[in-house]
Parts: C-alpha cells; sequence; structure tokens
C-alpha cells in the first residue's frame, strides 16, 4: 500500500510477559525467538516471559529481545498477508528492526549486533556518569541553547527529538541535571530523570559508536526492499555504505523522530502500524501528525483489527 508505514520502537517498550498472547496463536513467533536465541547462545523467550535472572533490562539483552519481537510481529502480519508496508521507520534500536524487514540486515547479524551494541553503549561511560531527561512544554531551539548553557566543560545536549513539547536530552549528570533546573526556570512544565542506565545519543557514545563500526564492517548489508528513514537525517538511502555510516552516527547524535514522521506524511503515509511491544510510538505520533491513523498491533485481535483497517 502506497499509504502504509510501520514503525518499530526502540528501549523502554520491553516488559515481562510481552508477545504471550500473539504467540499463544502463532508459532512463527517463538520461532523467531528461537532463531534469535541461536544467534546469541541465550533464552531470550525465557528471559522475555520470566526473566528470572534479572536480564530484560540490562541494554546488552533488552536490544536483542527488542529486536526480536518486532521482527516476530512482522513475520506474522507477512503470513497473514497484511498489507504492505510503503517505508519503515525505527526509533533509536527500533532502526535495526526496520533494516531487517526492509531486507538490509540479516536477522541473525541483527541480533549480534545489537547485543554488541549495547554492551558497548554501557562500557562508554561509568556507572552514573551519564543521564538522560525528559523535558515538556518547551521549544526545541530552547532546550537546545540551555543545554549549551548548562554544560559548562561537560556534556549535556538533545539526545531524542520525540514531539512537539518533548524532548529527551542527555550527557554528564550534573550537566544533566543543571540543564534540567535551566528548563524549569524558562517555563517548562515538567524535567523529569529517565530510569536508564547509559545517555544515549550523545557525544559521550562516540567510543561506543567506534566500536560498532568494527562490528558494522563485518556485517553484509543488502539492498533495502522497502526504504527506511534514518533517524539521523529522517531520510532513506539505498546506499549501504550510508546506511552503515548513519547507524555509527546514530549512537552519538539525536534522533529525529518528528522529521521521520513529517517525512512519512510528505511520502503520502495515512496510516502506520507500531510493529512492537507496547504504544510508546503511538502516542508520539498522534502528537506529530494527528491525521495519521496509528495502530500498535502485539495481540492476536490488534493485529488482525490493524489488517483489516489497512487493508480497506
Amino acid at each position: 500500500m502506497k499509504n502504509l508505514g510501520f514503525v518499530f520502537p526502540g528501549q523502554g517498550s520491553q516488559k515481562v510477559g510481552m508477545l504471550a498472547d500473539l504467540a499463544s496463536g502463532f508459532s512463527l513467533v517463538e520461532e523467531t525467538f528461537s532463531e534469535a536465541s541461536a544467534a546469541l547462545g541465550e533464552d531470550l523467550w525465557q528471559i522475555v516471559q520470566l526473566d528470572a535472572q534479572q536480564k530484560l533490562n540490562q541494554t546488552d539483552f533488552t536490544q536483542p529481545v527488542l529486536l526480536a519481537a518486532s521482527v516476530a510481529i512482522w513475520r506474522v502480519w507477512q503470513s497473514l498477508d497484511g498489507p504492505q508496508a510503503a517505508i519503515l521507520a525505527g526509533h533509536s534500536l527500533g532502526e535495526y528492526s526496520a533494516l531487517v524487514c526492509s531486507g538490509v540486515l540479516r536477522f541473525a547479524d541483527a541480533v549480534q549486533l545489537v547485543h554488541q551494541r549495547g554492551r558497548f553503549m554501557q562500557s562508554a561511560v561509568s556507572a552514573g556518569s551519564g543521564k538522560m531527561a525528559a523535558i515538556v512544554g518547551l521549544d526545541d531551539k530552547k532546550i537546545t541553547q540551555l543545554c549549551e548553557q548548562a554544560s559548562g566543560g561537560e556534556l549535556v545536549s538533545p539526545a531524542n527529538f520525540n514531539s512537539p513539547g518533548q524532548t529527551v536530552i542527555a550527557g554528564d549528570a550534573d550537566a544533566v541535571d543543571r540543564a534540567m533546573a535551566l528548563c524549569k526556570e524558562a517555563g517548562a512544565k515538567r524535567a523529569l530523570p529517565l530510569n536508564v542506565s547509559v545517555p544515549s545519543h550523545c557525544a559521550l557514545m562516540r567510543p561506543a559508536a567506534e566500536k560498532l563500526q568494527a562490528g558494522l564492517d563485518k556485517v553484509e548489508f543488502g539492498k533495502a526492499q522497502i526504504p527506511v528513514l534514518q533517524n539521523v537525517n529522517a531520510q532513506a538511502s539505498a546506499d549501504p555504505e550510508v546506511i552503515k555510516k548513519n547507524l555509527i552516527k546514530q549512537l552519538y547524535t539525536p534522533v529525529l523522530w518528528v522529521d521521520s514522521i513529517k517525512a512519512m506524511r510528505e511520502y503520502g503515509i495515512e496510516r502506520i502500524i507500531e510493529c512492537g511491544p507496547g504504544k510508546v510510538l503511538s502516542g508520539l505520533i498522534r502528537r506529530i501528525e494527528p491525521d495519521i491513523a496509528c495502530s500498535a498491533v502485539d495481540e492476536s485481535a490488534s493485529l488482525r483489527g490493524a489488517i483489516e483497517a489497512a487493508s480497506a
């Protein structure tokens, strides 16, 4: 369908027991997780359903688990002959899910890559030295200016432009605290620290990006069967080398989510499927482009309903 887009969520959408309903009706779900588990040598389905060892929220496991969840839902959609997407986009980690579903990355390669990505991100900063915070109700330009003002020799900058009036900042913990205080003084409705272990999408992640590049260089990139809008510029490229460079840059530059959804609108997209657990992106999309119909499809009923609506 020319007017159908798919988006894939990033970290924060995981929860224990996710996809259990979908797995009860479609063997493809556990088969996909088995494939991912074989690539890592770790039972990811057990982590998702039980999390007995508290691994689900460890970023090096969160990332492959969410990738597997999104790919599983995509495969179920395909198995039911759901309408085909005209364009894809993923938020942060979700960009890897989009690239698998578009045919750019092999699933097993991507599982290993995002596991490495999580480890590299975690090792790039010492525990407690970095921080992220959500700023609500303040203009993007103003937030950028206040981050510069708050830096004081340290680092703090916008990390995710999520929706109009909601921007996430990241950097050194003290600098983020100073920026939060300045944003509140400037009239922000809220400035909330996020419960994350890594300050993603800021310059503190450059060491992780350098390590990730070595991993990406070993992986074969195919030609996209469906265009994928990338986080760093909200544009789609057919050049595997450009896609690879953008994945490296993505680690230390902001996620341009608002621009990505606006680009989908310009592309003619009228309906978007959130292909992954939860409804985080659906909520953001409604604030960015309220006229775009949005459906989250992590359960059997919602997935079948979305296929029906998209086929009408």
